[in-house]
């Protein structure tokens, strides 16, 4: 098997990408094409061959420089990985992102089926269309990884259009209470004391709202309730292509904190490869995000019993049972978030019980491995049965 992604960078896509390999190594063949970068040496360290291919920043906005640029890279890298799977003739190709798949799909034509996993809401729009219809006719198997994701690639008949939906998964043995320190303990690590903790772990960009995040805990302060809240992550993806200006959105947030004076309260820690420690040292978890696909932080607060207060748009809402993982929040009002958080502050301990014994049956990474080997089942028998790829591009066959 033939994994492919067009980024280094590690998020949330190639989190759960590492897991699905933990789940499949031992009993296949794994192979990873990807850039150089910090994904690759993830992937060297679980034993993976990685085959390097050049690095893309195509952008879903149509643009007249930036979309010649990108499509240009684009090309280079769907010949580069077409040379591999011309050579390796993999039983399947597993495209890990929808631009993967733009890649995959034509660099695979004729030679092995296609699996792409979507892990964005593809945009509104003429880009997202053309984007979904490629998808649609060139793979042999697609994915989402919530519903919300599935209907902005297939609409709402997206299920007759060969579209499954698999949940992600996460290391639940990591994300064991029982396994780490007490709260106490773990706030030391950190610095902080009894306090109430929020944290919001999430790459630093506008649409994972944690301007938000700050706005309700300078809501809290004016309600009288001392409240830190923690900044768990970076800035990534970053170049003129992205969809926001990420590096200026962080500097905004150092702004609003200075203007709210909540410097002694907000706790800007980076990127962290402990994510559990900050959840265990936690009261409550933020997902503000305007559009999450998702929602992979409410899973592992989930198994780590933490209540959620997440954004009621999107992946969270399939995720997170209203009243038991914790609370769906609309909008942006950091009124309403802090109700939220203040409601969440005195959670029941069976409610955090519950969450866990919820995301132990339904994220482990034994279903999320046989879910998905059924969908490579299902992409090879699509193959057998006559489906048939597009030509394979001009600018690929070159």
């Amino acid at each position: 098997m033939l994994l492919v992604e067009f980024s280094s960078a590690v998020s949330g896509a190639e989190r759960s990408l590492l897991e699905l390999v933990q789940g499949l190594r031992g009993e296949h063949e794994l192979a990873l094409a990807c850039p150089s970068g910090p994904l690759a040496d993830r992937a060297r360290k679980l034993g993976l061959e990685v085959l390097p291919i050049p690095a893309t920043q195509l952008t879903f906005r149509l643009h007249p420089r930036h979309t010649p640029i990108g499509l240009g890279r684009m090309a280079d890298a769907a010949r580069r990985l077409r040379a591999i799977v011309r050579e390796r003739r993999p039983d399947i190709v597993h495209a890990n992102s929808t631009r993967a798949g733009l890649l995959a799909i034509p660099a695979a034509c004729g030679i092995s089926p296609v699996v792409v996993h979507c892990r964005d809401a593809l945009p509104s729009g003429r880009a997202g269309a053309l984007v979904a219809r490629a998808l649609i006719v060139g793979a042999d198997g697609l994915v989402g990884i919530s519903g919300h994701v599935a209907v902005t690639l297939g609409g709402q008949n997206w299920a007759a259009r060969r579209i499954s939906v698999v949940d992600n998964a996460i290391d639940l043995e990591r994300f064991d209470p029982s396994s780490l320190p007490g709260k106490a303990d773990c706030r030391s690590t950190l610095g902080l004391g009894s306090d109430l903790v929020l944290s919001v772990i999430a790459q630093i960009t506008p649409w994972k709202g944690q301007d938000v995040a700050i706005e309700t805990v300078a809501e809290l302060r004016r309600r009288g309730r001392d409240a830190h809240l923690l900044v768990v992550g970076e800035t990534k993806f970053l170049g003129p292509t992205t969809r926001f200006d990420n590096r200026a959105f962080e500097r905004t947030l150092h702004a609003l904190v200075e203007t709210r004076a909540l410097g002694d309260r907000v706790h800007f820690l980076g990127e962290r490869g402990d994510p559990e420690l900050i959840l265990a040292a936690s009261d409550v978890l933020l997902v503000p995000s305007t559009d999450e696909p998702f929602g992979r932080t409410i899973v592992e607060a989930m198994a780590m019993g933490v209540p959620v207060a997440a954004t009621s748009v999107g992946g969270p809402r399939e995720i997170l049972r209203d009243g038991i993982g914790g609370l769906l929040v609309r909008g942006r009002d950091a009124s309403a978030w802090a109700d939220a958080v203040e409601a969440l502050a005195v959670w029941p301990a069976d409610r955090g019980a519950a969450a866990r014994a919820e995301a132990n049956v339904r994220f482990s990474r034994a279903r999320h491995t046989s879910a998905m080997l059924a969908v490579y089942d299902g992409a090879i028998a699509n193959r057998r049965l006559g489906h048939r790829y597009l030509p394979v591009p001009r600018w690929v066959r070159r």
